[in-house]
């Protein structure tokens, strides 16, 4: 029989249904339990919930949410193994729970434990723990591992296709605040644009920032980019564009969506060097305070990945050995 691996998260972005797709191609009976998917059954269920966070301070929907969980584990019975993505959104009480419906219970830290602590998930809930913080890895002794190329490689752009020479896609956060001295370094060099910035907040910050001349040249959206929307923002680009965030060493979708486009990055991620995929024709590193980006970098062409290289990063060989596949 096939094993029965479930997937849990909340998928902000939605990447994690691809871990899904990917075990069900190498014939494991697999299924995503999407946290963000659980809504209330009725009108009055919303309003109960809004007034218990304004009067009661309390969330009624993230206990609910939880519930869900356990709701689909019991009718799917137990699993050979279960992966939990971001586990800080479920409390402990949870995962004590969930844990009973697996024989392995696995959790991966799209975050770093500075940004998302799960200092109280670490006395034996889970038996393993994966990350892409090498920092995390070090100091808790976390498995290590990458984010994942989620994307069938992409026949590479023809000039024609090219709209900017640079893309920035981002949610809302003190990121933004870099992206001004890019534009004027970009204005200078005479290198087209394209910066969105995703998130609730960009209304108000607009708004703030209306008569400012630079934000004139962001795109500011409440709304998520879609992945099929985002591709095509790839494809028409020459560089994409990394900033990291804060207390953050870990490599972020970004690298290997532009790997998968065969598009250079330009990024603030100094760990990227330490990667055998690392090429200094495709990934130019920065300092945001001091930025220097030669124009020759945006003369050469991309150069092609190996290809046992390029195949390390794929989300095929990624759950291979997240799941012990082979």
């Amino acid at each position: 029989m096939p094993q029965k691996i479930c997937i849990i998260s909340f998928d902000h972005w939605d990447y994690d249904h691809h871990i899904v797709t990917a075990l069900q191609k190498k014939g494991i009976d697999s299924f995503h339990i999407k946290i963000g998917q659980f809504k209330h059954k009725n009108l009055w269920a919303r309003i109960h919930n809004s007034l218990s966070k304004i009067f009661l301070n309390k969330n009624p929907k993230l206990i609910k949410r939880q519930e869900y969980i356990i709701e689909t584990l019991k009718l799917r019975g137990i699993q050979d193994q279960i992966l939990v993505l971001n586990p800080e959104l479920i409390d402990l009480a949870y995962h004590k729970q969930i844990k009973g419906y697996t024989k392995k219970y696995m959790a991966y830290l799209y975050d770093s434990m500075a940004r998302c602590s799960i200092s109280h998930l670490l006395d034996g809930i889970f038996d393993e723990i994966y990350s892409f913080d090498k920092e995390d890895i070090q100091n808790y002794g976390f498995k290590p591992t990458t984010n994942y190329n989620y994307i069938e490689k992409i026949q590479k752009s023809a000039p024609s296709d090219i709209k900017n020479d640079v893309l920035y896609i981002a949610s809302f956060d003190k990121r933004i605040s870099n992206l001004f001295a890019l534009q004027t370094y970009f204005d200078q060099l005479k290198k087209s644009y394209q910066f969105i910035i995703i998130g609730k907040k960009t209304t108000l910050y607009k708004w703030k920032h209306i008569f400012s001349s630079q934000l004139k040249k962001i795109d500011l959206r409440r709304n998520r980019v879609n992945q099929k929307e985002m591709h095509t923002y790839y494809k028409q680009t020459q560089v994409v564009i990394d900033l990291v965030r804060t207390n953050q060493t870990g490599l972020s979708f970004r690298i290997f969506e532009a790997m998968a486009f065969e598009k250079k990055v330009i990024t603030t991620n100094r760990n990227v060097v330490t990667y055998d995929f690392y090429n200094p024709n495709n990934i130019r590193v920065i300092d945001e305070h001091n930025l220097i980006i030669e124009a020759r970098f945006f003369e050469t062409s991309y150069q092609s990945l190996p290809d046992e290289i390029y195949s390390y990063y794929t989300l095929s060989a990624w759950v291979d050995r997240i799941f012990n596949l082979k």
